[in-house]
C-alpha cells in the first residue's frame, strides 16, 4: 500500500499538483489576452443621446486561443446545406486564477508571436468552463472582427 500524496503539494483548486498547472500555463499560455465587456451607456451632453461607455476590462494576462474546427453546416428547410453564419469558432484558454468569461464578453489578443492574431476580437459564446480536474480554463468563442494585416490585407 502506498502513502497518499500530502495535500500541501496539491493545488487548492483541484486534484492536480500545482507544478503541473504552472508548467502548462508557462508552455501553453504564451499570448496576452484581454477579456472585457461593454461599459454602461453615458449621456453625450452635445447630442443628448446615450452612447456606449468605455469598456470594462475583466481580465488581461496570459492566454491562448485555437480554432475549434471549421465552419458548421446547417440543413436548410429546402434540404440544402449552407455555411452557418460564416463565423469561426475558437476556444480561449486562460489560467484557472483568471475570472471566468461570461456569455457576451469580448476577447482580444493584445500580444502574440503570431502577428495575425493581434487585434482579433471574439465574443464568448458560453461561460468559461469549470471542472474538478482542469489545468487551464476553456471558453468557447465566435470570431467578431479580424484586424487588418500590415499592408492593408485582411
Amino acid at each position: 500500500m502506498t502513502t497518499p500524496t500530502p495535500m500541501a503539494t496539491v493545488d487548492a483548486g483541484g486534484l492536480l499538483p500545482a507544478s503541473v498547472a504552472g508548467l502548462v500555463e508557462r508552455r501553453l499560455l504564451t499570448d496576452i489576452v484581454r477579456i472585457y465587456r461593454a461599459g454602461a451607456p453615458v449621456l453625450n451632453p452635445d447630442t443628448g443621446q446615450m452612447e456606449p461607455g468605455p469598456d470594462t476590462v475583466i481580465w488581461e494576462g496570459p492566454g491562448a486561443h485555437k480554432p475549434a474546427g471549421g465552419p458548421g453546416l446547417v440543413l436548410r428547410l429546402e434540404g440544402q446545406a449552407y455555411k452557418d453564419d460564416g463565423d469561426s469558432r475558437y476556444i480561449l484558454f486562460t489560467p484557472l486564477s483568471a475570472p471566468a468569461a461570461q456569455v457576451g464578453d469580448m476577447v482580444t489578443v493584445v500580444h502574440s508571436d503570431d502577428s495575425a492574431a493581434v487585434g482579433r476580437v471574439w465574443r464568448a459564446m458560453d461561460p468559461g468552463e469549470s471542472g474538478t480536474v482542469q489545468v487551464v480554463r476553456s471558453t468557447w468563442m465566435r470570431i467578431e472582427h479580424v484586424a487588418s494585416a500590415p499592408g492593408g490585407a485582411s
